[in-house]
């Protein structure tokens, strides 16, 4: 059970919306924020002594769109958290529960402009403001990551193969791409039709994938030696060159001679090489997927 839960943790899942996209995430939050606030008047909010309730509770959302703009560039550029490093269920909690965390601390200190200083310096009040931020905050960060909830399941219903399920269910779940890494900590899953490319990064792999009408990278620690060995069951994925394996499909043009090529991929604009000695082997696949 435990290590089941630890694998869990550890799941490929997209990023939440409010952490890829800092500033729309941050107007959507602070809407839902104050329309929240002001419908249901939760955990026994009240008006400062400046403002009256709707405009105290619009000031705080307002103050509180600072830091987590602040928060959430931050975390994106941490290695252990950045975008390009493959983003998983354990990550997306940490960096929920930093976020609204420090919030709660900067909604603290920023309630001394609004109340009285000798009522809010205290542990209860400090405690009370986090408890409010984390409570009402929690709602706009946790839809956006239930949303995404079906990439999980689709992962779910590829280890109930073979237990009963009907065939024709499975389908497309049964292609889906289950890669590994050499500390054995990281897993990214993916379809076929999602991978353009990987490029070998030193001890990494960096790979090219589509979803949500654009193309993300994820980053895992491997060879491209191994990868190209976990690969190898689909027919249409090439390793071009020696740090190079890439989707025929996504192939859209090519340049060059039998000495090598250039190739350009759907939606990338680098061009990806293929050497010499793969050129025959990568003409006879192109006619065969295109």
């Amino acid at each position: 059970m435990v290590k089941r839960f630890y694998k869990w943790l550890y799941q490929a899942y997209p990023q939440n919306y409010i952490l890829r996209k800092p500033y729309v995430g941050t107007l959507i939050f602070l809407a839902f924020c104050f329309g929240f606030a002001v419908l249901y008047k939760p955990l026994k909010m009240h008006e400062s002594r400046f403002f009256n309730y709707d405009l105290t509770m619009a000031a705080y959302c307002l103050a509180s769109s600072l830091p987590l703009i602040i928060l959430v560039k931050i975390i994106n550029k941490i290695r252990y958290f950045s975008k390009e490093k493959a983003w998983t269920i354990l990550k997306e909690l940490l960096a929920t529960g930093i976020v609204l965390l420090g919030m709660g601390i900067f909604v603290y200190f920023i309630g001394f402009l609004f109340e009285s200083p000798a009522q809010r310096w205290n542990l209860f009040t400090f405690f009370d403001s986090c408890k409010h931020v984390f409570l009402v905050g929690i709602i706009p960060f946790a839809f956006f990551t239930l949303i995404n909830y079906p990439y999980l399941f689709s992962v779910q219903i590829v280890q109930g193969i073979g237990t009963g399920t009907d065939p024709s269910t499975t389908v497309q779940a049964e292609e889906l791409i289950q890669i590994g890494s050499q500390l054995k900590k990281e897993e990214l899953s993916f379809y076929p039709n999602q991978f353009i490319y990987a490029e070998s990064d030193g001890n990494y792999v960096v790979f090219y994938l589509k979803g949500d009408h654009q193309i993300r990278k994820e980053i895992i620690r491997n060879s491209i030696s191994n990868i190209e060995q976990q690969l190898s069951a689909i027919p249409f994925f090439m390793r071009t060159h020696r740090a190079f394996i890439i989707n025929i499909k996504e192939v859209l043009s090519k340049k060059g001679n039998s000495l090598g090529y250039h190739l350009k991929l759907s939606g990338i604009e680098a061009e990806i090489p293929v050497s010499r000695q793969n050129t025959q082997n990568f003409n006879q696949l192109l006619k065969q997927y295109r």
